[in-house]
């Protein structure tokens, strides 16, 4: 290819519409003769990456990115991209939906509607609100969080949120961004998610894990609990009384080689459960979810698991932990940095 056109995909971040590729210098035979050929893709109408660089993208999070980034470049209205377009752009850490639409926001009365796979949101918003990222102009992390709530439901808007306020979102950011949607349909799910909302949940997984403990009924769980006897550091995940609850993965005990996480899966397993003895030590009950105690009937029979567990727990060591305070650590944990 012309050196002269790989120049200019790199200034246009990797996308390129007809119009800038014919001030390139390119042809409209070449372009349509490239798409067919297969050295360009058609990423939207109007909107071509070369087939090198489509091929290379992660198809969880960079594809849908540049889907995303490619209908933004076909749109002439004015516009920000806004829900989960925007959550993308931010490297935030979301539930994505199925299918998963481009989102984008317009100055206007509150509506929507979906064309083409992309979903047009008439709703008000404050320039102040608008934040860039890499040159394309979104919705920041906080309103991004309570539109998701409000478009997807209290569990994806829970995730969201925490995720904002790992992207550095202050709790005042959260209330104002949700304070003008006081007459919004759905706001009252969106106020819900806020409220569970916690920094301490440091991924998608705890985020539903600390849903799930929630709806056992026995109150809100105390996420990242620290024990430490001076010798020892343990951080587990959620904390009801006197009883963890870990959020755990198979990938843990997985070797890298086969794209897990474990150098060696024996001694990983064993240091979990040294680990489970050194907290269960101090008259302290475990229980472990993994993924598809979320969803469908498996989400049913982990809450009655978990509530027999978290009992039995009670009954035996009581609620108080008092006695673990000269053992609990005050500090953030040091993956939180």
């Amino acid at each position: 290819m012309d050196p002269r056109v790989v120049a200019a995909f790199a200034r246009h971040g990797n996308l390129m519409t007809r119009r800038q590729a014919l001030a390139a210098g390119v042809s409209v035979i070449q372009i349509d003769d490239w798409v067919r050929r297969g050295h360009w893709v058609s990423a939207r109408r109007g909107v071509y990456a070369t087939a090198a660089f489509w091929e290379s993208l992660d198809q969880r999070r960079e594809l849908p990115l540049y889907l995303s980034r490619a209908a933004s470049l076909a749109m002439r209205k004015p516009h920000v991209r806004s829900h989960d377009s925007a959550a993308l752009e931010l490297g935030m850490q979301i539930l994505k939906p199925h299918p998963l639409l481009v989102h984008v926001t317009r100055p206007g009365v509150v509506g929507s509607r979906t064309e083409h796979g992309v979903k047009h949101h008439k709703a008000p918003y404050r320039l102040d609100q608008v934040t860039t990222v890499d040159g394309w102009p979104v919705l920041d992390a906080a309103r991004t969080a309570a539109d998701i709530a409000r478009e997807h439901g209290y569990v994806r808007g829970v995730v969201a949120f925490d995720s904002a306020l790992r992207a550095g979102a202050t709790r005042g950011d959260l209330v104002r961004a949700i304070e003008p949607m006081r007459c919004w349909p759905g706001v009252t799910q969106v106020r819900a998610a806020e409220d569970l909302a916690d920094i301490r949940s440091m991924n998608v997984a705890e985020s539903l894990g600390k849903i799930l403990v929630t709806e056992l009924g026995f109150g809100r769980p105390e996420p990242q609990f620290g024990l430490s006897d001076g010798t020892r550091e343990v951080w587990c995940d959620l904390r009801l009384g006197r009883h963890f609850f870990e959020i755990d993965g198979a990938v843990k005990y997985v070797p890298v080689s086969e794209g897990g996480f474990a150098e060696d899966p024996g001694k990983a397993l064993w240091e979990e459960k040294l680990r489970q003895d050194f907290v269960t030590g101090f008259k302290t009950g475990v229980s472990r979810i993994v993924w598809g105690d979320f969803w469908g009937d498996r989400r049913k029979e982990a809450l009655r698991r978990l509530t027999r567990e978290y009992l039995d727990t009670r009954a035996r060591f009581g609620d108080s932990i008092a006695d673990l305070e000269p053992y609990r650590i005050r500090r953030p944990p040091p993956f939180a940095a």
